[in-house]
């Protein structure tokens, strides 16, 4: 049986609409975000074209996309720039989808619309200064107290804190110990008690901050999941583990083409440096490593029902994480000395692309996951083949 792995119509459009914005507008200015100014203006444009409602349902105002489709825009717009990446990563991710499917009618009336025209920035909040892969140890706490809610924490690298309108938060509920207790709640900005302080600035140029919550009171109805829902907001979470790696594969298919017009435009001996056998072979190996990743990342998205298999996930996340690095370092070394400046994109690249590994769980983390499946469910007698990602 032949499988089909061409884009449909409607994929290539939004592809072409997204490049040419990206081409025209977000490639040109991308040197102007690396100070960790927060990109309104590349956000604008994106609301304008409805990629900010990709994972807002249709019915409030969205394009309800899936999560293959989101990975196509998001691969796109890091091509020109990880900043702008990074800050739609936040719409378009676990946050919004979090609201989409467990936030009560009134909640999702206020915010998806927001969301989807570019007038609410989310922030999510999961790691603490002492925990950081390990959620079920989380301090963060919050008490049901009748017809409100406490909550009490601190969270610490928390990507676009100081822009937020909405923050969703992981927490202890009610104290309960272990990953019994792990629920999620929705904090407005502005609410007393809540506090974000710029704190980091990361070698990709956006910055990263503490996060305070001392006696926040919100209506019980912002307590999206209570107790025993970790297991729920990690199936969730697989959405953000093939965008992750959405953004890296965006940033190594940049450094291999910025690599290609160096190798044609730049002579040396007599000749453009592209005719030599060994910049070939390196061009050569960048390709294959991106293809490779593309396919596996592919898969994993179009898995997705509504959210995509946590094994599948976690190999494209850990494939494309580490190929992107060995790839935009690459780019670096095709560059020479003009890799190293920041002029030039295969630096940007370098630099954002190291994030990759480190956010939405750990390549060694997921490496865990992957081989726990592996050894509880595989049946020898029918193989890897009849297994698949189930």
């Amino acid at each position: 049986m032949p499988i089909d792995f061409s884009l449909t119509e409607d994929q290539r459009a939004m592809l072409e609409t997204v490049a040419r914005l990206r081409k025209e507008v977000i490639a040109p200015g991308a040197m102007r975000w690396l100070d960790g100014a927060f990109p309104y203006p590349n956000m604008e444009r994106l609301a304008e074209i409805g990629v900010l409602g990709m994972a807002v349902p249709e019915d409030y105002g969205g394009m309800g996309a899936g999560v293959l489709d989101t990975v196509l825009a998001l691969e796109e717009i890091a091509k020109g720039c990880y900043v702008t990446a990074m800050a739609v990563l936040g719409e378009v991710g676990v946050q919004t989808r979090i609201l989409a499917s467990f936030a009560p009618e009134p909640l999702k009336r206020r915010w998806l619309p927001a969301i989807a025209e570019g007038r609410c920035i989310l922030s999510i909040c999961m790691t603490e200064p002492n925990v950081g892969t390990d959620l079920a140890n989380m301090t963060t706490n919050a008490r049901v107290l009748g017809d409100r809610v406490v909550l009490n924490g601190a969270k610490t690298l928390i990507s676009r804190a100081a822009e937020a309108q909405l923050f969703i938060v992981f927490t202890r509920v009610d104290g309960v110990p272990g990953s019994k207790g792990i629920g999620c709640a929705v904090v407005e900005q502005g609410t007393p008690g809540l506090s974000a302080e710029p704190k980091y600035h990361t070698m990709g140029g956006e910055y990263l901050s503490d996060v305070r919550f001392e006696n926040v009171e919100l209506p019980p109805e912002n307590l999206l999941l209570r107790g025993d829902s970790l297991r729920t907001l990690m199936n969730a979470f697989n959405v953000q583990r093939c965008l992750n790696p959405a953004i890296c594969l965006g940033l190594a298919e940049s450094s291999l083409e910025e690599s290609v017009r160096y190798g044609r435009d730049r002579s040396a001996f007599g000749r453009p440096v592209g005719d030599f056998q060994g910049m070939r072979w390196k061009l050569a190996d960048m390709w294959t490593q991106i293809e490779a990743g593309r396919s596996l990342l592919y898969r994993a998205a179009a898995s997705a029902n509504p959210f995509p298999d946590p094994a599948l996930a976690a190999m494209a996340k850990i494939f494309v994480n580490e190929m992107s690095i060995r790839v935009c370092s690459e780019g670096v070394q095709v560059h020479g000395g003009y890799g190293f400046t920041n002029e030039f994109a295969v630096a940007r690249n370098y630099r954002g692309v190291r994030y990759g590994s480190l956010g939405g769980g750990t390549t060694e983390t997921l490496r865990n996951l992957v081989g726990r499946r592996l050894m509880e469910r595989l049946d020898l007698e029918t193989g890897l083949l009849a297994f698949g990602a189930a």
